[in-house]
């Protein structure tokens, strides 16, 4: 067992394990710790306790000290110099003529580090620009490169719900979202409609999939036939997933009737639900609004959008089209190569035929 105290250093951030050595800390303390970018100050999350070895990265980093009124002045002082150095860095990005948009800066505790991060279409050439601002600010420059759904997170924002962004407020990481969970929730596939702030789609939609995938299970399809409590057997006009309610057409013997039922007292027997499709159509409409959950702007094998995934399909029809072209070219300068042989052989017989 390893002793541990849980420390977050941004709102809705991520919590690390550190050393708590023998200091009497408790919710919500601000602590000063070494993290990967330099000395931090951070707020306890999780008081100590001990955990398994296994729940641990070691070696375990130890907390410098509790934080005093000093080191509170010393984190508003940085939040000054932050804004200053934001306006800065929008001036040489624009001296530099570099296509970035700068989203926020940031100075570690001990001022050792700047970090600016930004948003952009492609990989960006900033060594120029990095030189410009280490003269200008004297420290370490670092500039990082991150997604639109990471640039909402740190901006925040109001959602279409009203409330503040999820994103911004709770959410820790990142879940990829899919357009196939907007069809399973029987959503519009509009893209105003299912994407966020971000222009993605929303990360609610991922909270809710669970429940659906469960009350769609309970349901019959369109078209099944079902038995009513009373014994008659009709087909299934339509359904409501979430008050579980299924809208039967039965023959009564004179006419036909819509009737409305339970889930619960219908009688018909389950069957495996077809797996949820997304036409090409649907994905070419809906492209980019996807996003797996990793925020680089490179496109790598795993993450390529619909223009990408079509293209790779071309080439490749493309590549085994011409493959089978020269096949049929090769196979059929053979055929020709033979006839052309046998002519010549049937000249020279009949040439010397003439002779003799």
């Amino acid at each position: 067992m390893t002793k541990v105290v849980g420390i977050r250093f941004q709102r809705a951030g991520k919590i690390y394990y550190f050393d708590p050595l023998d200091y009497d800390l408790e919710v919500p303390m601000h602590v000063i710790v070494e993290t990967a970018r330099g000395v931090e100050m951070g707020t306890v999350l999780i008081a100590p306790k001990e955990v398994e070895d296994d729940q641990v990265v070691q070696p375990l980093k130890p907390v410098i000290r509790i934080a005093t009124d000093e080191d509170e002045k010393v984190m508003e002082r940085n939040k000054e110099k932050q804004a200053e150095a934001f306006k800065i860095c929008k001036e040489k990005i624009a001296k530099h003529g570099l296509e970035m948009k700068l989203v926020a800066a940031e100075y570690t505790f001990d001022n050792n580090k700047l970090l600016f991060y930004f948003t952009a279409d492609g990989r960006i050439d900033f060594r120029e620009l990095v030189k410009d601002l280490a003269s200008v600010f004297r420290t370490r420059i670092e500039l990082r490169q991150i997604g639109v759904r990471d640039e909402t997170k740190m901006l925040g924002g109001i959602g279409i719900c009203g409330r503040e962004l999820c994103c911004k407020s709770y959410l820790t990481d990142f879940v990829p979202v899919s357009i196939k969970m907007a069809k399973e929730q029987n959503l519009s596939l509009n893209p105003t409609k299912i994407s966020g702030v971000c222009g993605r789609l929303m990360c609610c939609l991922k909270n809710e999939q669970d429940t659906y995938e469960y009350l769609n299970s309970r349901l019959p399809s369109v078209g099944d036939y079902v038995t009513t409590p009373t014994g008659m057997r009709g087909e299934v006009q339509s359904v409501s997933v979430l008050r579980q309610i299924v809208k039967v057409v039965v023959d009564n013997g004179e006419e036909k009737e819509l009737q409305e039922y339970s889930v619960d007292d219908l009688k018909f027997t389950p069957r495996r639900r077809k797996d949820v499709r997304v036409t090409e159509e649907e994905l070419k409409e809906l492209e980019g609004l996807e996003d797996a959950g990793d925020n680089t702007s490179e496109k790598t094998g795993s993450d390529k959008n619909y223009s990408d995934r079509k293209q790779d399909r071309q080439n490749d029809r493309q590549g085994q089209d011409g493959e089978n072209r020269n096949r049929r070219g090769n196979k059929g300068r053979r055929n020709y190569d033979k006839r052309n042989n046998q002519n010549r052989d049937g000249q020279n017989r009949d040439n010397r035929n003439r002779q003799e």
